[in-house]
């Protein structure tokens, strides 16, 4: 909602400096945000004579301001264009900056006081005036009065933090809103060196080895009255530990508090603030030299591994379901007779799904919908029993508007996906704290494995460990010697999940077999149910439903399994190809179409196809595989010269040759379907022959890895959008054909 006296402020800045010098002109919209913010700092530095201009009111805005004005007030404010910047940062606060008219004035003074007592820091700074630090809390969007769901007893230790420390060199007013954050949370370490006796300088907010060592001389416990007791609880208050009086006094309330914390966190149960709890309050890790139960690695568990692992005391061991990279980490993924040796050495497994999800792009309803059917057929083929927990990674510092925006949506496309494959296996969330929190209460997760190691990602600053934790991930260490040697990610666990100790025999890589139409409504229902859930309802006009286009393709599955048979691939790759392009078949193409059969028999002339406004009549995707006829010539060609089928090539530049092969695409389902496996083989090759020609990768084969997978279904469409997009979308129905290919085989 528009503000009438922000959008003031926002038209002083725009009068007074008209978007120059190094200040841009504002939308005169009434809304308070870091632009106007930026713009009212950079106003601040133009009047300050500063000559480089910059949003940051950093290091060289403080020391001018310092050294010219140290304190402002109607005495000391250099020009009435200077008050104006103090009253607009004042509205844009909430507060009465007395109109914006340069003066002073009572108004003024007042509510610059109202905001100090906001702060915490008016009893440390004079009533009415304005020093450097609370400017530079004034020109920030931080709030200084609890919002949302705030705590009044986090804003409490916030209002203390500041009054307490505000004038050492390194700390800055921080907000005092209620909501723990990774700015509170690096002010709470600095407090903690500044009792340490840190000079300024020295004091860095970091949880180094000085710190750590200082922590370990300063157990509070019960009956002690001290600052280190006042901190210890604002450390509980900020965890959002209940029943936690704010307090220099360690009494019996905190005890208890703090021993709940301990049985939560898996700390040794003392009541006392020791060393190992201050660290688990004020960094995610915590105290790394703990000893865990459970690891995760990217290292196949042989049995000297088993063996150390076993001697050290880890009982849950964390392996991921599929290594999607064809080069990196090659015993990333469980590899055969892993599970097997886990289980003979009494160790038991929770398996990890991860993709290549390194940034928020890879996480959407699709992706994860795909993510799901892949993780729950890789479980089935490892030998995962049914209620088996898979934890889906998240491994990237997701600020909290990509949660709401791709996180979420990636795991309700989990979720819906793994309905389709069965429900047979739970989902967990592995990732920072606030992906746990946030996945968790929407209903998508039940249970945690927290990437506590990451300390300085936002999504661990300030945020409590889940209510559902089942691992906590708190540093990387190697164990054992020779061939027992493992690196390992050191993980608490909570009992929450402790993975599995037996298997079903896995599943032996084998050639696909016919189709069984026992699975066909199934089959059909999970199709049906992923193309509502992007788009495309059971009939959306196009000349074919979804049954109509599925019944077809399983129609020729002779030809597609003979196919996949004869080259070592995947059925799913020339089922998953040839439905989504015969699903997209409509009335266009079908007039395309019949323009090329029209040219090529003879009924239109020769000067007309090249016409404007006419479409090309030479050649047309057609048929079941929307594919054209110099395409199925060069896939063709490119088997006959590797050897894979016999023949003569044809010309692509003969008209006749072309016609010959779109007409068998349009009129021979089952030609099609070959077409597509030997398109998909082209295509691998690097499309030799073709202007779209690409580096060569991998063939089609049984153990094509998610990314050659990917590639593969991409290059089907070419080198440009929307290719890259139709083929993410693609995933989740290859995913769907396998599924029920797998359980034919």
């Amino acid at each position: 909602m528009a503000d009438a006296m922000v959008m003031r402020a926002q038209q002083f800045i725009n009068d007074t400096y008209g978007g120059k010098l190094g200040i841009p002109a504002l939308e005169v919209d009434g809304k308070t945000s870091w632009t106007v913010m930026y713009a009212l700092t950079r106003a601040l530095q133009y009047e300050l004579g500063i000559t480089s201009l910059s949003d940051s009111f950093g290091p060289t805005t403080l020391s001018t301001l310092q050294s010219k004005y140290p304190k402002l007030n109607a005495s000391t404010t250099p020009s009435a264009t200077f008050t104006k910047i103090i009253q607009s940062g004042l509205y844009c606060k909430g507060y009465n900056g007395g109109g914006i008219d340069g003066a002073f004035s009572s108004t003024v003074a007042n509510s610059l006081t109202e905001l100090m007592t906001d702060m915490g820091v008016a009893g440390v700074f004079e009533a009415g005036s304005l020093s450097p630090k609370v400017f530079k809390g004034l020109l920030t969007m931080d709030a200084y009065i609890v919002t949302g769901d705030g705590g009044a007893d986090i804003r409490t230790v916030q209002q203390y933090l500041n009054a307490n420390y505000v004038k050492r060199q390194d700390y800055f007013v921080i907000p005092c809103d209620g909501h723990h954050s990774r700015t509170v949370a690096k002010s709470m370490l600095l407090a903690v060196q500044y009792e340490l006796g840190m000079a300024d300088g020295v004091a860095n907010g970091n949880f180094g080895p000085g710190t750590q060592s200082g922590l370990k001389q300063h157990t509070v416990a019960s009956g002690e009255t001290s600052t280190w007791v006042r901190l210890f609880s604002a450390a509980m208050i900020l965890n959002q530990r209940p029943n936690v009086p704010f307090s220099s006094s360690f009494g019996s309330a905190l005890q208890s508090a703090v021993s709940g914390f301990q049985d939560f966190a898996k700390l040794p149960v003392t009541g006392k603030g020791d060393y190992s709890t201050w660290a688990s309050l004020l960094v995610s890790y915590g105290d790394q030299d703990r000893k865990g139960q459970a690891c995760d690695g990217v290292t196949k568990i042989t049995q000297a591994r088993a063996s150390t692992l076993k001697a050290a005391g880890y009982k849950y061991i964390g392996r991921y379901l599929t290594n999607p990279s064809t080069t990196d980490l090659p015993e990333k993924a469980i590899q055969i007779g892993e599970l097997q040796t886990l289980a003979d050495n009494g160790l038991r497994c929770f398996p990890i799904y991860q993709t290549f999800g390194r940034d928020a792009s890879g996480f959407n309803y699709t992706a994860g919908n795909a993510a799901a059917i892949a993780a729950a057929n890789a479980a089935d083929d490892h030998g995962f029993k049914d209620g088996t927990r898979i934890f889906f990674a998240v491994d990237f510092d997701a600020y909290d508007y990509e949660v709401t925006d791709n996180v979420l949506p990636h795991f309700k496309g989990i979720v819906d996906g793994m309905a389709i494959a069965g429900n047979r296996y739970k989902i967990g969330v592995y990732g920072p704290r606030n992906v746990c929190i946030r996945v968790s209460e929407a209903g998508h997760a039940t249970a945690s494995f927290v990437s506590d190691m990451s300390s300085g990602f936002s999504g661990n600053y300030g945020y409590p460990l889940p209510p559902n934790w089942a691992f906590d991930q708190i540093v990387t260490k190697t164990i054992g010697s020779g061939d027992g040697s493992i690196n390992i990610d050191n993980n608490i666990a909570s009992g929450l999940d402790t993975g599995q100790g037996s298997f079903n025999p896995p599943v032996a890589t084998m050639p696909d077999s016919l189709f069984n139409q026992a699975y066909f409504p199934g089959l059909l229902a999970d199709v049906q149910t992923y193309m509502q859930s992007i788009g495309f309802p059971e009939d959306d006009g196009r000349i074919y439903t979804t049954t109509q286009c599925l019944e077809t393709i399983i129609a020729g599955d002779v030809a597609v399994t003979n196919t996949a048979r004869a080259y070592g691939m995947r059925k799913a790759l020339i089922q998953t190809t040839a439905f989504w392009e015969f699903r997209h078949y409509g009335n266009e193409d079908l007039v395309k179409d019949a323009g090329v059969w029209l040219y090529h028999n003879g009924y239109v002339p020769d000067w007309a196809k090249d016409l404007p406004g006419v479409v090309s009549l030479r050649d047309s995707s057609t048929g079941v595989a929307q594919m054209f006829g110099l395409v199925g010539v060069l896939c063709w060609n490119n088997s006959i010269r590797t050897g894979l089928v016999t023949g003569t090539p044809k010309d692509p530049d003969k008209d006749s040759d072309v016609f010959s092969v779109w007409d068998k695409l349009r009129t021979d389902n089952d030609f099609a379907l070959t077409s597509v496996g030997h398109a998909h083989i082209w295509g691998a090759d690097g499309k030799p022959g073709s202007v779209d020609a690409e580096t060569a990768i991998r063939r089609p084969s049984l153990d094509y890895k998610e990314s050659e997978i990917y590639e593969v279904l991409r290059r089907y469409q070419g080198p440009k959008e929307p290719a890259f997009t139709d083929a993410k979308k693609r995933m989740p129905l290859y995913y769907i054909f396998e599924k029920y290919n797998r359980m034919m085989r």
